[in-house]
């Protein structure tokens, strides 16, 4: 069972959801608006995230009412569609209007992240969370300096946020079951209501 870590706020960091994926898997629906234990998915990580950082909003395209009362972050028309690294470059010009320091992003199918990964990111700089082995990029810490950087990645072609990550330090989560788990099909959705329905994490 994971470990419940205390949230506590970070007033230098917000954060922002990546829900503009289409969820292809799960049938091609909104996956944001997928139900999980009676809630949507993007209400679960809010719930996780928002107790950790100054301000929270969504990245995503189309009718923003559905994410009241959090901000939505739209693509810019140029980067339209053009994943999730386009959602974290609106995200750092959001942040940078706000005066943080650094934007969390995470992905809105991860609905077990952990109470205390504001904290231990923070303390890295430019940071990706790990889990069992493998790198997580899109759970990042982004620090706002490095927009100019990631606007020149973007404007020459690149979208992998893996290569937008580059240099960034590595910090693992060691907890069972992965607090990283993307939901990315219905059998994925079923076992994460099993998980919960058991009272864990």
């Amino acid at each position: 069972m994971v470990t419940e870590a205390i949230a506590r706020v970070d007033r230098q960091v917000v954060a922002v959801i990546l829900a503009g994926g289409q969820g292809r898997r799960m049938g091609g629906v909104d996956k944001a608006m997928v139900s999980l234990a009676g809630r949507p998915l993007f209400a679960h990580v809010a719930a996780r995230i928002g107790p950790q950082v100054a301000q929270l909003a969504i990245s995503a395209n189309g009718d923003p009412l559905r994410f009241a009362p959090f901000p939505v972050l739209p693509d810019a028309p140029a980067r339209r569609g053009e994943g999730p690294l386009a959602g974290v470059l609106s995200a750092l010009y959001w942040a940078e209007a706000q005066g943080a320091r650094a934007v969390l992003s995470v992905p809105v199918d991860t609905p077990f992240l952990p109470g205390d990964l504001v904290s231990r990111l923070s303390g890295a700089g430019h940071a990706i969370a790990c889990s069992q082995g493998r790198a997580h990029p899109s759970v990042a810490l982004w620090p706002v300096r490095l927009r100019p950087r990631i606007e020149s990645l973007f404007a020459q072609g690149e979208r992998r946020l893996r290569m937008a990550c580059e240099g960034a330090r590595e910090i693992d989560f060691d907890a069972t079951p992965d607090p990283f788990t993307n939901l990315n099909t219905p059998e994925d959705l079923s076992a994460a209501e099993l998980i919960l329905a058991r009272g864990m994490p």
